[in-house]
């Protein structure tokens, strides 16, 4: 099942993709993709409806982020051996941790603001695990039973600022730099969420070419080892690393400038295509 939330920035409402592709409006039925919506329980309410018998979309509409009600993303760096071999980083004993702010959320499609200081935006394309319902010290066999399903993200860091400071929140943190979405995918449509080509084109080139086969600690690790430091709500989201292929790691080195057209994909999570504007 795939969801999506539509509308303008801030008032989205709750739809469902069908078999043909069409969205159809949730209005009604849910009040969000998020919260209990979330849980096994409310997924399989959904799956009861007849996607024909909701209201059709009319087309063209803004998609906004696929999960409403985020209380936290939970980023996850240096988590792909060939992202570490190509920046020449040693494999981390732990998994490096940092936290997103909701306010940093949109949608997939949405402008992507460069700040005025911003000297090295970078892209970092990751699979985004989102949680079903409260995780709190979770053992690492029952960590699949926490996960709602998957979506895609892109983690935006603005590198210039890191090594002045060496703070994930300031290089991570501004509007626009999680663009989340288009859909959220349960986990059922996902046949192996451990072997999901990832991608990235940057004015129509390449960049990106990896898969997730590729991480150092998996889904469940990671959610044992967040959930025994912090609890997990429904909603949020774990950004569980990006493979090789950053603008920083580019040779020449290429960051995200005024005019750039992004365009990012899983396989299975839809595509992301915005452009990057000056944040005025």
């Amino acid at each position: 099942m795939k969801l999506v939330r539509y509308g303008v920035h801030g008032e989205e409402q709750p739809g469902l993709i069908d078999s043909d592709g069409a969205i159809r409006s949730l209005t009604g039925i849910v009040p969000d993709i998020a919260g209990p919506v979330l849980s096994a329980e409310g997924l399989d309410q959904l799956r009861s409806v007849d996607p024909f018998s909701l209201p059709l979309v009319e087309m063209p509409v803004r998609l906004g982020p696929c999960i409403g009600g985020v209380s936290k993303v939970v980023g996850v760096a240096q988590n792909y051996s060939c992202f570490l071999e190509q920046a020449s980083l040693p494999e981390p004993k732990h998994p490096v941790l940092f936290i997103k702010p909701p306010s940093s959320i949109s949608g997939p499609n949405d402008d992507i603001l460069l700040p005025a200081d911003a000297e090295k935006a970078d892209w970092e394309i990751e699979l985004g695990v989102v949680i079903s319902h409260r995780a709190r010290k979770i053992p690492v066999a029952d960590a699949m039973s926490y996960v709602a399903g998957y979506c895609l993200l892109n983690d935006i860091t603005e590198r210039g600022r890191f090594a002045k400071t060496t703070q994930f929140v300031d290089s991570k943190s501004a509007d626009t730099f999680t663009p989340v979405g288009p859909y959220f995918v349960t986990k059922d449509e996902i046949a192996d969420h451990r072997n999901l080509g990832i991608y990235f084109d940057l004015n129509g080139q390449r960049y990106q070419n990896g898969n997730t086969k590729l991480m150092i600690f998996g889904v469940e690790t990671l959610l044992s080892h967040i959930s025994s430091l912090m609890t997990l709500m429904p909603g949020d989201i774990l950004a569980t690393g990006t493979p090789k292929g950053v603008g920083a790691r580019s040779t020449p080195p290429r960051f995200l400038r005024v005019g750039d057209r992004v365009r990012a994909s899983i396989e299975g999570l839809g595509e992301q295509n915005a452009q990057v504007v000056a944040d005025l």
